[in-house]
């Protein structure tokens, strides 16, 4: 409790230097590790220093600690709303919103809004509130971050419907990493503390074992150490050079979203401005591409404007070309490319071309990163 109490100091510091919203958020490697908890710790204290601090939404999933800590917090009732023939109960943005409190308890950052609702995130609702000058509390788990997807994916085999856009982290004028080792997450699980005992066996077969933990630990580690030292940075920003990145994609790229994915990790991490490029050579008109790749094509460029990013289509018969001019204009910094792939018959040619492209952004003092799909490496 000491701890929370510390933290809530320090939030409210925050709070009173400035009257658009404040944002925190509890991030932890899964369900269980206890950061709803840890927000409700945190409203209790805020409470004792006269803060008007209120529920907009908690999700305890019936765990009595959590429940008991939910006591005594005043609550902004929730709506009901029908859906598919049964009525759900979702957070009222706009009763937050009418009712104004200083700060605002906004669990479960990835959920999805029942449709026909107003956003339909929930990362959305908390944007609003913040423009309205509400501090909101939040969390999530770290397999809800887009840019880790498929990394997750890779570790857990499971993958995670609800995301949050990385540029939410970013806004987040604080991270919190609620941390415990495998061995005390396995524990309260196996103590019912996190599911019902009959689940109990199968989250252990499953999203709960050992090196799964272990592995999502580290990526939440790396996360919150990522974000102060963004803050660092962003506080001497004259020492460093100022990014700016340029992700390349094409029709056929399998890697495609690997790409958009890590180059949004890079650019996160540098706080730089990012641009995803697409080239369309004559071969590739809309009368001539196949269907499937301008779905794959329409829906990766999607993922980057979610992500962050401005998208480019440009079209030439020299990619390379095309590109080289797009890094002259923009003062591009740094280029992403997938890894080449030349068959046989194109090697001579093909690698002659890419050469060439290397050589002449080497002059330009651009640096180069070829994003290889190896699912167990991560950018930054």
């Amino acid at each position: 409790m000491e701890e929370a109490r510390r933290s809530a100091d320090y939030f409210l510091e925050l709070i009173q230097k400035s009257r658009k919203g404040k944002f925190k958020i509890y991030i932890g490697m899964s369900a269980g590790v206890g950061k709803t908890y840890r927000m409700l710790q945190e409203a209790h204290a805020l409470l004792k220093n006269n803060v008007d601090v209120k529920i907009g939404y908690i999700e305890p999933h019936d765990r009595a600690e959590t429940i008991a800590l939910v006591e005594g917090i005043p609550k902004i009732p929730r709506k009901s709303v029908f859906y598919k023939g049964k009525y759900l109960e979702e957070m009222d943005l706009q009763m937050i919103l009418n009712d104004h409190p200083e700060v605002v308890l906004v669990d479960e950052l990835a959920h999805s809004n029942i449709e026909g609702s107003k956003n339909k995130k929930r990362w959305q609702d908390v944007l609003e509130l913040l423009d309205a000058g509400i501090n909101v509390i939040s969390a999530m788990n770290i397999q809800h971050i887009e840019s880790l997807n498929e990394t997750v994916k890779k570790i857990t085999g499971i993958e995670v419907s609800e995301r949050v856009p990385d540029k939410i982290l970013a806004f987040a004028d604080e991270v919190v990493n609620i941390d415990l080792t495998a061995d005390e997450l396995i524990e309260r699980l196996q103590q019912g503390k996190i599911y019902k005992h009959e689940k109990i066996q199968h989250a252990l077969n499953n999203f709960f074992k050992s090196e799964h933990i272990l592995q999502l630990r580290e990526l939440a580690l790396k996360e919150v150490a990522s974000h102060v030292e963004q803050q660092v940075q962003t506080i001497n920003s004259k020492e460093f050079r100022q990014e700016k990145i340029l992700a390349c994609i094409s029709s056929n790229t399998e890697n495609a979203k690997h790409i958009i994915r890590k180059t949004a990790r890079l650019a996160n991490y540098y706080q730089s401005k990012w641009t995803v490029m697409y080239v369309q050579t004559p071969g590739e008109g809309p009368d001539k591409i196949a269907l499937d790749k301008q779905r794959h094509l329409i829906n990766n460029l999607n993922l980057a404007l979610e992500l962050g990013a401005k998208v480019e289509q440009k079209k030439g018969k020299n990619v390379g070309a095309t590109i080289l001019n797009y890094v002259n204009e923009s003062r591009v910094t740094t280029v992403c490319v997938g890894k080449p792939r030349f068959n046989f018959l194109q090697n001579i040619t093909g690698m002659n071309w890419f050469n060439d492209f290397v050589s002449k952004l080497t002059e330009k003092n651009v640096d180069l990163f070829i994003l290889s799909k190896n699912e167990n490496s991560t950018v930054i």
